[in-house]
């Protein structure tokens, strides 16, 4: 592929790396990689991090409208400065703007060796939001021979036009890096649903187990060998900077890799990972541990640093399971997650409380109910008080703002002014 722009497209672009890389030079940015770095190294002192992540509502926050590209190359770029210029001038969260114009290797992946159609439906302002997997295993307990193993494929060729190409046209301005995913998805219970229904899942659970651990070993195998494969093709980079493992979850951290090392040397050792399992919510402890905690056990041995959890409960299964998942670093605390309880299981073990407040105060309603946000923050600032705990703040599944910006921008104000009855505030710009 030939890698071009129309000219007016590249002096605009131009002129928006120039603003981001102003930017990322700003010195609260400096201050708020610190935060992340200290509540990633486990400094239980740091001053909480608070982010949102914009992405879910780009319907309000990056419409079409606001393009001046054409090109579809030339919107993707331009969707990638704009957020990070929006979403400081706009909401003024933790976000860290990067100094760099981040691209990632060019990689594909057949996960099952069939295809597997999805249904979209429109949600109430028209956005494709629900969706649907034409599911090819209707009863695990018939078997699952028609799934094969994972193949991926790298596309240097490619990936080296596309560096070449974004070096000559913006390289002066930001530097061009070069990143990688950790490649293998480890959320494996996400996975099988493609596969699966969850109500057929559950059955299988009590008709058929031994079904249960040879699919999950499958998946298991799936994610491993994909990401031995990057490992051993010298495509992983090490994620310890500017880099999001959960969401808005920041990676800076000054404890990976734990040796010099650069590509193509980088271990799956030295990364971070994510990995989830909201689908077993409906799943007692007991037989979470027994069908599918092993698997997750397995891949989490893998790498250097692990973040647990997504919007499911955590508490149910901390004790049994995960609190003995290798390398945990960082564990999200839902709405659903009883925060007392873990914090409590937390205290003093380094590990990040990464508190998820509702979203539904920022997504339902034109107007934020400034008094319970505020409660919503201080609940969880109380009761980690004293608890030796490293805590960050991640506003996550706020799919509507109904086009008030202004009113995410006023959740950040809030918070911050919570958080500063408990910790130093942050220096003034």
């Amino acid at each position: 592929m030939k890698y071009t722009l129309p000219k007016e497209e590249l002096l605009h672009l131009r002129a928006l790396a120039q603003k981001q890389a102003e930017l990322s030079r700003l010195p609260v940015m400096a201050h708020r990689r610190q935060l992340w770095t200290g509540i990633n190294d486990g400094q239980a002192q740091t001053r909480p991090p608070f982010a949102v992540e914009s992405w879910t509502f780009d319907r309000d926050f990056l419409p079409d409208s606001l393009l001046q590209c054409r090109s579809d190359y030339g919107r993707t770029l331009e969707r990638g400065f704009l957020r990070h210029i929006r979403h400081h001038e706009i909401f003024d969260d933790d976000h860290v703007c990067p100094d760099t114009l981040d691209m990632y290797w060019h990689v594909a992946t057949d996960e099952f060796g069939i295809e597997i159609k999805t249904e979209h439906a429109p949600d109430a302002e028209g956005f494709a939001t629900a969706y649907h997997f034409q599911h090819p295993i209707q009863s695990l307990c018939d078997g699952f021979d028609m799934l094969k193993p994972s193949v991926s494929t790298v596309d240097r060729e490619a990936t080296a036009a596309e560096k070449a190409f974004l070096e000559e046209a913006f390289g002066d301005i930001l530097p061009v890096a070069l990143r990688s995913w950790w490649y293998g998805n480890n959320s494996l219970t996400q996975r099988l649903m493609r596969l699966i229904s969850m109500e057929n899942f559950f059955v299988a659970m009590y008709d058929c187990p031994d079904k249960v651990h040879g699919i999950m070993t499958y998946l298991r195998n799936n994610a491993a060998n994909t990401a031995r494969w990057a490992e051993r093709e010298g495509l992983l980079v090490v994620n310890n900077g500017n880099q999001c493992t959960c969401g808005t979850c920041y990676n800076f951290t000054t404890l990976l890799p734990k040796r010099p090392v650069e590509p193509p040397n980088v271990k799956l050792s030295d990364m971070w990972t994510g990995m989830d399992s909201q689908e077993t919510v409906g799943v007692s402890p007991e037989l979470f541990d027994e069908l599918i905690f092993p698997y997750y056990h397995d891949l989490a041995a893998m790498y250097g640093f692990v973040y647990y959890g997504c919007c499911e409960p955590i508490d149910p299964f901390w004790e049994k399971s995960i609190s003995r998942l290798p390398n945990l670093r960082a564990v999200s605390i839902s709405r659903w997650t009883n925060q007392r309880y873990m914090a409590e299981a937390l205290s003093g073990k380094s590990i990040v409380y990464s508190r998820k407040p509702n979203p539904n105060w920022l997504g339902v309603g034109e107007r934020l109910d400034e008094e319970a946000w505020a409660a919503e923050i201080r609940e969880t600032l109380e009761i980690v008080a004293g608890k030796n705990i490293p805590l960050e703040f991640v506003v996550r599944d706020v799919y509507s703002v109904h086009g008030n910006l202004g009113k995410v921008r006023r959740a950040v104000e809030i918070a911050r002014r919570e958080i500063d009855r408990y910790y130093p505030p942050m220096p003034q710009q």
